[in-house]
């Protein structure tokens, strides 16, 4: 990456050694990279020189990792030397990665695929590659079917959670309908199998071509005053949907809590008149009331809200159905607890028996789980690509994968933990372990895979089997949010394949890799 008459340091974690490149100048961003070399001078233009800084990862430009060590940046360029210290490039910075001195401790352990087959899934795919097992798929399908209710239930599957065709068809034959957040999530469940009477749409962008789809059968759930009067301007008389903001919201964290006064999803509660108000002016009919307050959400609340949404249906005598969204919480590491639906949906059961004892009126639920589906339903095979070491009291082994927030971006996002284990290039698990940051191979700072937990901007080591460079390493709890969540394309790196595991073992193609022609097929030149 010669950059000619341009002089910047390299945004990444992932390198121990800083790229730098300034006229003439090109410093190598590893050992391990400048080892391959044979003829360097080749690879110069004329009068070049070939730098190496003692600059540690964690104190580069732009996006650094705080530490209170001053490393000296040396740079030469024809000669001349200049010294920076990190504090100065600190103040410059954008964002500051903070170190967690904390590790954990317990090793985690493969879900559904052997050390063998993690080996023989990179001989016959490469590596990155997303591995679905389709048994997981339906058997967290028929727990989901089995969610306690009083006088029916409708599953829909949160496409966004991860929308490949074939595991939008599996849940289709699993007898789940759609929970679609946008109107090209609707077309892209058509395609897949799915009648537009499954398909519901919660959305926070309402499609210019809401009406056609709206003709052909789909469900709308009205999402703000604005989408509920332009249905009505469009339909009126015909039944819809209302998504309210009960006014509580949970989630796993910040960024994924979808209630309350700092959310913009639903209409706020308090907004009801207005809404019957529409609702009349239209002459609509409201069927269905939906509620959703978050992903990993705490199941107190979320009951409580279940009890909220109930209230609301009393307010419509037309309603026939109660959506509560989902956001079940699921842990994908060793140590975190998963919600329980049967304990949390007795209750609701309850509730709904004691509203049709009060009203006379036998509401459906309805329900929305993603992450309960897909979380612990796929696992990312990866390869340690490269090993880089910052040799400091404060320093830190560093694992570059070859993939990253490309793939898996919950991490850098949330600071979400996902289990991570060494599987060695034979095909084994490593008896040895030692304690390691691990990297993506992004040009950024913040494509780390092992942050702090629920803090992105916090590394952390982890206790994992001793790796080698060429080891693969899982990225277990990849099915949610990931395929269909990732920084597509971010530095040029092409989509990865996504692979299912069938029930006889076999593994099949059901998403293919990407090529660079294909990331470049809609550019235009000028």
């Amino acid at each position: 990456s010669f950059a000619r008459n341009s002089s910047f340091i390299r945004r990444s974690t992932c390198a121990p050694v800083s790229l730098h490149a300034h006229a003439n100048t090109l410093t190598f961003c590893t050992l391990s990279t400048l080892s391959t070399m044979t003829s360097t001078t080749m690879l110069f233009s004329r009068g070049a020189q070939m730098t190496t800084t003692t600059f540690a990862s964690h104190h580069q430009n732009k996006n650094t990792f705080k530490s209170g060590k001053s490393s000296s940046i040396v740079t030469r360029r024809r000669g001349s030397t200049s010294s920076f210290t990190s504090q100065k490039l600190a103040r410059k910075s954008r964002r500051t990665l903070k170190v967690n001195a904390s590790s954990s401790s317990s090793v985690e352990k493969l879900r559904f695929l052997s050390p063998q087959e993690v080996k023989q899934v990179r001989e016959e795919f490469g590596t990155p590659v997303y591995v679905y097992d389709l048994q997981t798929l339906k058997n967290q399908a028929e727990s989901a079917k089995a969610f306690p209710n009083a006088y029916g239930l409708t599953v829909r599957y949160a496409m966004k959670a991860s929308p490949n065709g074939s595991i939008l068809k599996t849940f289709l034959n699993e007898g789940l309908h759609i929970d679609a957040s946008s109107g090209y999530e609707v077309e892209r469940a058509v395609k897949a199998g799915f009648t537009y009477d499954q398909i519901s749409l919660s959305t926070q962008d309402f499609p210019d071509f809401f009406d056609r789809l709206v003709e052909k059968g789909l469900k709308v759930n009205a999402c703000s005053l604005s989408q509920l009067e332009k249905f009505g301007e469009k339909f009126p008389g015909k039944e819809i949907g209302l998504r309210f903001n009960p006014g509580l919201g949970s989630g796993g964290t910040g960024k994924t809590n979808v209630g309350g006064p700092s959310s913009s999803f639903g209409i706020w509660y308090e907004l009801l008149p207005k809404c019957q108000e529409l609702v009349a002016k239209y002459n609509l009919k409201v069927e269905r009331i939906h509620t959703h307050i978050g992903s990993g959400s705490d199941p107190a609340v979320w009951q409580k809200v279940s009890g909220m949404s109930l209230d609301l249906c009393e307010k419509f005598p037309d309603v026939v159905s109660l959506n509560l969204g989902g956001g079940y919480k699921v842990g994908r590491m060793s140590g975190e607890k998963s919600t329980d639906l049967s304990l949390i949906g007795e209750p609701v059961k309850v509730a709904f028996q004691e509203f049709a004892k009060r009203t006379g009126r036998e509401l459906k639920l309805e329900i929305e789980p993603g992450t309960f589906l897909l979380a612990n339903s796929c696992s990312v095979v990866s390869t340690a690509q490269d090993i880089v070491e910052t040799g400091t009291s404060e320093g830190h082994t560093f694992i570059k994968l070859d993939c990253g927030m490309t793939e898996v971006l919950r991490p850098s996002l949330y600071g979400a933990q996902h289990p991570l284990i060494n599987v060695t290039s034979q095909g084994e698990l490593a008896s040895k372990t030692k304690k390691y940051v691990v990297v993506g191979h992004c040009c950024e700072s913040g494509d780390l895979m092992t942050p702090a937990p629920d803090e992105p901007e916090t590394i952390s080591e982890r206790e994992l089997g001793e790796i080698n460079i060429g080891d693969l390493v899982v990225i277990e709890g990849s099915g949610a949010y990931c395929a269909g969540m990732s920084s597509k394309n971010y530095n040029t790196f092409p989509e990865a394949p996504e692979v299912m595991k069938t029930n006889e073992g076999e593994f099949k193609v059901i998403r293919k890799r990407q090529t660079v022609d294909q990331i470049l097929a809609n550019e235009v030149m000028i």
